[in-house]
């Protein structure tokens, strides 16, 4: 259980600056300087102030200088950086496995949150990590749906591959039969990114899980926003969201999809 405590902590410290690279990247700053600072009155925010998690609850969700309210976000995504890393731990072990897919986790974290804001993937998480995941899919990491197995370079390279060719084809087809972008650029690369990682099988159960959350998420804003069926919902969130849920659950969806009769 001490071991589990302190991956929480350093999940929620990660989680902390996953927070600067959510907000800082896609405004081009450097996720390195300066300092954090209050987006309201810009005042540099004290250590003690900048505890994850803790420092939001002693403060009542308000800047200690300016009275401004804080994100729910920030905790939010420190709890569910912790969390990740914590499930991570129970599920692989410790080892370089752990290390290799809490970076992806935390990659998935600040792509959701990016997308949802500007409807961007930044390249600068996305194409380093096409050969990390190659690289560490070949050396390191198990098969998620088989994991008495290795994944081994030729799955790891054929799910880069086809995550990359398929979401190409998808946004070509896309432009020449409905005359407009049906898929971004950010998503193609994303998906090359998650078939480094995951292997072709993860390829595609990342892209059932990530079109049935995104189903059901667009029927339920129409029906209780009213947003018009053809307003553009970023594909980015729900395809993390599949990858992270092939990551922990693949073996046990494949078994069940095979041996559910």
């Amino acid at each position: 259980m001490i071991l589990y405590g302190i991956v929480f902590i350093f999940g929620s410290l990660i989680g902390s600056f996953l927070n600067v690279c959510i907000y800082r990247m896609p405004r081009d700053r450097s996720i390195v300087w300066p300092s954090s600072r209050c987006t309201s009155c810009s005042n540099p925010i004290r250590p003690w102030d900048n505890i994850p998690i803790l420092s939001f609850l002693l403060l009542g969700g308000k800047c200690r200088t300016c009275k401004a309210p804080i994100s729910l976000r920030y905790p939010l995504v420190e709890a569910l950086n912790a969390l990740f890393y914590v499930l991570l731990l129970w599920r692989f072990g410790p080892g370089w496995p752990f290390l290799i897919y809490a970076l992806f986790s935390s990659a998935l974290i600040v792509i959701t949150f990016i997308d949802l804001d500007f409807q961007i993937i930044p390249d600068r998480i996305s194409l380093p990590g096409i050969p990390l995941g190659l690289l560490a899919g070949s050396l390191i990491l198990p098969d998620p749906f088989m994991r008495a197995d290795a994944l081994g370079w030729k799955s790891s390279l054929i799910g880069a591959a086809s995550g990359f060719l398929f979401y190409y084809f998808i946004a070509f087809a896309g432009e020449k039969i409905f005359k407009k972008e049906a898929m971004g650029g950010g998503d193609i690369k994303m998906m090359a990114m998650v078939g480094g990682f995951l292997g072709w099988k993860g390829v595609i159960l990342t892209t059932f899980m990530g079109s049935l959350f995104g189903s059901i998420i667009g029927i339920f804003m129409m029906l209780v926003r009213g947003r018009e069926r053809g307003s553009q919902i970023p594909f980015g969130p729900f395809l993390a969201l599949g990858a992270i849920v092939s990551l922990f659950f693949g073996q046990e969806i494949i078994i069940w999809y095979l041996y559910r009769r």
